[in-house]
């Protein structure tokens, strides 16, 4: 087999190439704009600057601020195009017509924890929104995974990282995002 042939068994043209779906709330995509903004208007112009300066400082080879310079705008620059195609990607959900009937993304859950004795609330986003440290569980995540497609009433266990938990779920909402209009 020829080297065009594996080409063409691998390669995909650009038309074909599709982006897989990131569903997310208003204020989750205003807040990606926010950062792409912020990446592409603030920090890379400043590394930039930072590089050039670096650059003049001798030679380049043993230059190792300049090598420095260049890690981080390389850093930089997958940042935004990260950020880029995760925009690109974007569906705007409007989180306040989610149906709560079941839990699914953009919905928040309280949950009965078995094991500690304690109630805990979730809230189901996209990878792109979530952050649980302030509770927002990504729907790919393990928990996220466990809890989608539950119902008021059902107990049930999740396999995590620090084990195995048991659940029972207390109520389904609607999603509150910080800074939202929910």
């Amino acid at each position: 087999m020829s080297s065009e042939d594996y080409a063409a068994i691998f390669v995909k043209k650009a038309s074909e190439v599709r982006l897989e779906q990131q569903y997310m709330t208003k204020s989750g995509m205003e807040k990606l704009i926010t950062q792409l903004d912020e990446w592409r208007n603030v920090k890379r112009p400043a590394m930039v600057k930072q590089l050039a300066a670096a650059r003049t400082q001798g030679d380049l080879s043993e230059n190792a601020e300049y090598h420095a310079a260049r890690e981080e705008l390389t850093r930089i620059d997958q940042r935004i195009l990260h950020l880029e195609r995760l925009l690109r990607s974007a569906v705007v959900v409007d989180e306040t017509t989610v149906n709560t009937d079941q839990v699914r993304v953009f919905t928040r859950v309280r949950v009965q924890d078995h094991g500690k004795g304690i109630e805990k609330e979730y809230s189901i986003v996209s990878a792109a929104e979530a952050d649980p440290k302030a509770g927002l569980i990504s729907q790919q995540s393990p928990v996220g995974q466990g809890l989608i497609g539950r119902k008021v009433g059902e107990t049930f266990e999740i396999q995590i990282p620090a084990g195995t938990v048991q659940w029972t779920v207390l109520e389904i909402l609607p999603i509150q995002l910080p800074g939202g209009d929910s």
